[in-house]
């Protein structure tokens, strides 16, 4: 059995040496062997409950609906031709459409979020003949060329200005951007996070959204909610933007679209901005798109999602009272409480105690996820999974973490 230490030597020597550091300092010297549920256990005994896995695992590790589904794939026709029409893929379309309302019937599948970003974007260009895409301050929508110039932080993109898409970010409480950037620009789409995940889990003003989708459909552009992050209940809803009334003309989901097991994203959308791509369904494909096995995870994926809905809802609630409770025990190091649902950020009084919290958190047995937008803020992604119990014992390591390292007065 290779030991942590022979892990460590390989990520230095293979990846980058600064996994191998974030990673020893998360694991305290161990790596991450096995999984179940809520729970990771290392590889030093240790069991620690998981509310990061940056959203992918809401329904925890290996549930066990979807992992029969995928072996059952796996024993009958684990990947796909491309040349021959393949049924697991035409149902997993069907199925998703659906769980949506159905006002949305077409879908391309890929494979992480940043996949669907990109060819929603691509669609919505090609559909309209326009070359601009207004993206939010503060949103995140993955690290890939195109998609990269969608997403906010000027971090990721040192060495790289020029990217290919004409992008314009605008002010998330400023109820005027679209129709402003209309007047001035060929605009193709409009692009947002109805919750926003990597800036600290910030809810977008629905208003504000409400007048953008109707400043840009009568401006002649689209509608995208990228909603790979806080889509599929995560914040209450199957669609967030759907939920709230908003006519948008497409959705991104991933993450946890494959059921923490496989990866899987799609982009549902209606007919019109899907034309491009009825017309030449090969104008834009992957090898892996729609793979077999990603395609069986889905529909148990939904209706595990489905069947924890409302416990969903309870925990939800669990975590407004102990969140809420936390910020007035610590008041000095909590500024703020955001979120919705089981997407939630604990923003602290600076980056320095913020990252002292998360190596607290791990030391005491609790994984979450940084911001990569906000530095001050921790976020928590509870599972579906979860008992109230480990509810309970979350907020109680987070109470103990910020307690150790809040700054002293």
């Amino acid at each position: 059995m290779t030991t942590a230490t022979e892990v460590f030597d390989q990520l230095r020597r293979h990846l980058s040496p600064k996994l191998a550091l974030t990673g020893s300092f998360a694991g305290r010297g161990a790596v991450e062997t096995a999984a179940d549920g809520v729970r990771v256990t290392l590889s030093d005994g240790r069991s620690v409950l998981d509310f990061g896995s940056y959203a992918v695992t809401l329904l925890g590790h290996r549930h066990p609906e979807v992992v029969a589904a995928v072996r059952q794939q796996l024993d009958t026709m684990p990947t796909a031709t491309r040349s021959l029409a393949n049924p697991v893929a035409a149902a997993a379309s069907a199925r998703l459409t659906s769980h949506l309302g159905g006002a949305l019937p077409k879908v391309y599948f890929g494979l992480n979020g940043a996949d669907v970003v990109e060819v929603a974007v691509k669609l919505a260009r090609l559909a309209t003949g326009r070359p601009r895409v207004i993206a939010v301050r503060g949103g995140f929508h993955g690290k890939s060329l195109g998609a990269l110039a969608l997403t906010h932080s000027p971090l990721y993109r040192v060495g790289l200005q020029g990217c290919a898409v004409d992008v314009v970010h605008v002010d998330p409480d400023e109820p005027d951007a679209v129709a402003r950037e209309l007047t001035s620009s060929q605009v193709a789409a409009v692009v947002f996070e109805p919750v926003q995940g990597e800036n600290g889990a910030v809810p977008l003003p629905v208003e504000i959204l409400r007048r953008w989708c109707q400043d840009a459909h009568q401006g002649g552009a689209f509608v995208i909610a990228d909603e790979i992050q806080c889509g599929l209940r995560r914040c209450g809803e199957p669609s967030v933007a759907l939920a709230e009334g908003l006519p948008v003309d497409g959705v991104l989901l991933g993450k946890p679209l494959g059921g923490g097991v496989v990866p899987l994203s799609a982009l549902v959308c209606s007919e019109s901005l899907y034309a491009p791509l009825a017309a030449d369904p090969f104008l834009h494909s992957a090898t892996f798109g729609g793979h077999p096995l990603s395609c069986a995870a889905l529909p148990a994926a939904l209706g595990a999602i489905e069947q924890l809905a409302e416990h969903g809802k309870a925990l939800s609630s669990q975590l407004d009272a102990g969140l809420d409770a936390l910020r007035d025990r610590h008041p000095a190091a909590v500024r703020a409480v955001r979120g919705r649902g089981l997407l939630r950020g604990v923003d602290l009084c600076s980056p320095a105690t913020a990252g002292a919290v998360v190596l607290e958190l791990a030391s005491r047995g609790l994984l979450v996820s940084p911001c990569l937008g906000r530095p001050t803020t921790v976020r928590l992604l509870p599972p579906l999974v979860s008992t109230e119990a480990d509810v309970a014992e979350a907020l109680d390591i987070l109470d103990a973490a910020v307690t150790a390292a809040a700054p002293t007065p």
